[in-house]
């Protein structure tokens, strides 16, 4: 394989061979030839062919598995919130929700990165969802997996097993719940462990370094050297806001197509929306990729996610900084429809105060939200009075401590958009009581990173 795509490969065979492995007892059978055992009657498999896969995470190595799983005469099913329904389409694949991939699936093949969002994602009661013949199997993030409930479901027979190559912790630990399983399949992390893969990662890191010898941007560089220091340490600010925006935007909506930009600025000529542009990309897509988003590769990681980024600068009046405000809107589908302006667009709008990035604009609502970082738990309301203290209430009931609120209304005894910074994030149970509250439209978590220089 080509180097750029030598580790996909590889760990797309790994992740095919630990299910073909699991459903034909390959090292339970091995196990017991080596012990001087003939066990065919105990030892019998099931057939891939016709079973359904669902590829949780549809992105370079998802799709591999897919076209490999196909081979075997799999049915294929995935799940991407971001994945391009044409790009599953070409290569005859189902992109379904999250519930009925966990609903449809015979085994299981895990490809997302480790995220807050992913973090735990396959838990007790995803488990308890799934079929009990179906099979779990794990090339990508250990954490995504909770080792405690998927021990749970396989004492309890809520699932037929399941075949690790990746852990929380590595290697794993001698209580690992998880270890010495006959119905668990384990590999030490050998998921990009072949000799083309080594090789193919040895001759891109050769070819990246002659490129940036030869002065040429470099899709892999982790630094940019191609913004002054001064102009980058008087955009940092910025940069941060405008990452802050887009990581507000993308978790109030799904599969951003076209994404418009304004920046406000005292000198529309002189300023150079590079590293800005480049950190809303970052913004957009971090949450589903581990790899690193930087002023080199943005533009690149933004096509390959079929993000358009439309840029405008306006002029801003008077004595300014040098940029006083951005504006992103974007097409999106969206959970949270009080985040979508009058043209039926997910608009947030910010400015920097005192150094720290501010959320001024959500929809129509005028806010003034600080974006440095933590949980955010934003709801549409009634303005009427008691509704902050009901919510204070739920909160407090959960041991959540409140760091800020601020409320935006369009009018007195209308709609009004409660925002309350917390220093836990709400479980599910907390965020479906605040939710439940009678004068509550809707309401949704935000998790922000926090900032640093």
């Amino acid at each position: 394989p080509k180097p750029m795509i030598a580790n996909t490969v590889a760990a797309a065979e790994h992740g095919i061979a630990l299910m073909c492995s699991f459903a034909r007892n390959v090292a339970q059978a091995d196990a017991s030839m080596r012990q001087g055992k003939w066990e065919r009657s105990a030892l019998v498999g099931v057939s891939l062919v016709d079973k359904t896969i669902a590829i949780m995470g549809f992105g370079k190595v998802g799709s591999e598995v897919a076209r490999r799983a196909q081979g075997l005469g799999m049915k294929v099913i995935a799940h991407d919130p971001y994945a391009s329904a044409d790009k599953a389409k070409a290569l005859g694949v189902e992109l379904v929700d999250f519930d009925e991939a966990v609903a449809r699936g015979d085994f299981f093949s895990l490809h997302m990165p480790l995220t807050p969002t992913t973090d735990k994602m396959f838990n007790a009661e995803v488990f308890r969802a799934m079929k009990p013949n179906a099979v779990v199997i794990n090339v990508a993030r250990g954490g995504v997996i909770n080792d405690n409930d998927l021990a749970a479901a396989l004492d309890a027979g809520e699932i037929a097993g399941a075949a690790l190559d990746v852990y929380t912790v590595e290697p794993p630990p001698a209580d690992n719940p998880l270890v010495g399983r006959p119905n668990v399949i384990l590999t030490p992390h050998l998921g990009a462990s072949t000799v083309e893969a080594q090789e193919g990662v040895a001759v891109e890191v050769a070819e990246a370094v002659v490129t940036a010898l030869r002065g040429e941007p470099a899709p892999s560089a982790i630094n940019a050297p191609m913004v002054s220091s001064e102009l980058m340490k008087e955009l940092m600010p910025y940069a941060d806001l405008i990452h802050k925006l887009g990581i507000v935007a993308t978790q109030l909506g799904k599969n951003p197509k076209k994404v418009n930009v304004t920046y406000k600025t005292q000198a529309p000529d002189d300023l150079d929306t590079r590293l800005l542009r480049a950190n809303l990309v970052k913004g957009l897509v971090e949450h589903t990729t581990n790899a690193t988003v930087n002023l080199v590769n943005a533009d690149l990681v933004a096509e390959e996610r079929q993000i358009e980024i439309l840029e405008t600068k306006s002029t801003a009046t008077g004595k300014t900084d040098l940029v006083s405000g951005v504006e992103v809107s974007m097409t999106a589908e969206s959970d949270f429809p009080s985040a979508l302006n009058k043209k039926g667009k997910i608009f947030v709008g910010g400015k920097v105060k005192d150094g720290e990035p501010y959320l001024t604009k959500l929809g129509d609502f005028e806010l003034d939200v600080n974006l440095s970082g933590g949980c955010l738990v934003l709801c549409r309301q009634s303005d009427q009075p008691g509704v902050i203290g009901k919510v204070g209430t739920q909160l407090a009931a959960a041991d959540i401590n409140v760091s800020f609120m601020t409320v935006g209304r369009t009018g007195p005894r209308e709609d009004a958009m409660m925002v309350i910074g917390v220093d836990e994030k709400p479980t599910q149970e907390t965020a479906a009581a605040v939710s439940a509250i009678d004068a509550i439209k809707e309401s949704v978590l935000v998790d922000l990173p926090m900032t640093f220089f």
